[in-house]
């Protein structure tokens, strides 16, 4: 009798447990629905770019976006108008001054920005980075390619476009550091992989189709049999493709073009042949889980010893190859 009743006791203490615990784990869930993945009224951030007319951050604010539509908070769009690291300097002192939730910035320039954002972290305003970096700066996390994997990527398409014989060149952006890595990692891949093929010339597009074009009558003028041109950003495969197609009406043999991003520019000429294949970013992932660290970076600030902690340091949003065959999956929908 005795143990029956040591067995009753055991059961109605389990079973108060059972009870505290599931009374405990609806109070954590009905406090998150209420808090966890929900913004405040008036909650707002910003995002910053440069050349903020281009079709290149479509994607990139899209993803912004529709994370702010998720966790129910409001997003701005700023930028500067040109490729000028004054006036971007300019725009990011005046998100500033608006004290928003936070700001996911594309620095133009990996060094010149760095007082300003740390300027905007000090006032306690999180920052995080997308596609181009600032590595100096006191901003969280950056989220874009790994850029020197694109360049090794690119240099490997390049070789199967060309055979992997002859001489390539690269229309780049100097001074940006995303660029500077994708030309770095497509010259030492083919220095190091394809010894039939050698890296010719590398010229400054300035990230400007007509001086892309420019930069590339100059590589064909010097050398009419180039087997190959490399641009590392959109503006730049435009113009090289014009200046392409100019020296292929002279009935002298055509560079293979290997371009950057998907810009509707871009994808129709990879549509129409005249550039071989371009290289795409995930940019939509750069814009919705810019939002979605900010977002976790003022909800959940990380210890002042451990700072950072809450969001990963990079995020590697990914790259794939876009041709002919599969060009039509990648104009916006």
């Amino acid at each position: 009798m005795k143990k029956l009743g040591l067995i009753y006791v055991l059961l109605i203490g389990c079973f108060l447990l059972y009870a505290a615990d599931y009374r405990s784990k609806s109070h954590l869930e009905a406090s998150w629905q209420a808090g966890g993945l929900r913004g405040e009224i008036g909650e707002k951030y910003i995002m910053v770019t440069f050349q903020m007319g281009i079709d290149y951050w479509k994607s990139s604010l899209k993803g912004f976006e529709d994370a702010a539509s998720a966790l129910q908070v409001s997003v701005e769009y700023r930028g500067a108008t040109q490729r000028d690291v004054n006036e971007q300097i300019t725009v990011l002192e005046q998100a500033i001054a608006k004290k928003p939730a936070g700001i996911a910035i594309s620095a133009i320039h990996p060094l010149e920005l760095n007082a300003t954002i740390d300027k905007a972290m000090e006032a306690g305003i999180p920052v995080v980075l997308f596609d181009s970096d600032a590595p100096g700066s006191k901003a969280y996390s950056f989220l874009g390619t790994d850029n020197y994997s694109a360049g090794v990527m690119a240099a490997r398409q390049m070789a199967e476009l060309t055979g992997g014989q002859g001489r390539v060149a690269i229309v780049t952006l100097p001074g940006q550091q995303n660029h500077e890595e994708r030309t770095q990692g497509f010259a030492d891949t083919i220095s190091r992989e394809f010894p039939g093929m050698k890296v010719e010339a590398v010229k400054n597009g300035k990230g400007d189709p007509l001086l892309s074009r420019q930069a590339a009558e100059e590589i064909l003028s010097d050398d009419p049999g180039i087997a190959g041109i490399f641009t590392t950003e959109a503006n730049g495969g435009i113009g090289v493709a014009e200046a392409v197609r100019e020296h292929l009406k002279r009935g002298k043999p055509g560079p293979k073009i290997l371009g950057f991003d998907t810009d509707k520019g871009t994808l129709d000429l990879v549509k129409s042949g005249d550039i071989a294949a371009t290289m795409a970013q995930g940019t939509w992932n750069m814009g919705y889980w810019s939002l979605q660290y900010l977002f976790s970076l003022k909800h959940d600030p990380p210890a002042a010893q451990n700072p950072g902690s809450s969001v990963p340091r990079r995020t590697d949003t990914g790259i794939t190859v876009v041709t002919r065959r599969n060009v039509d999956d990648y104009y916006a929908k």
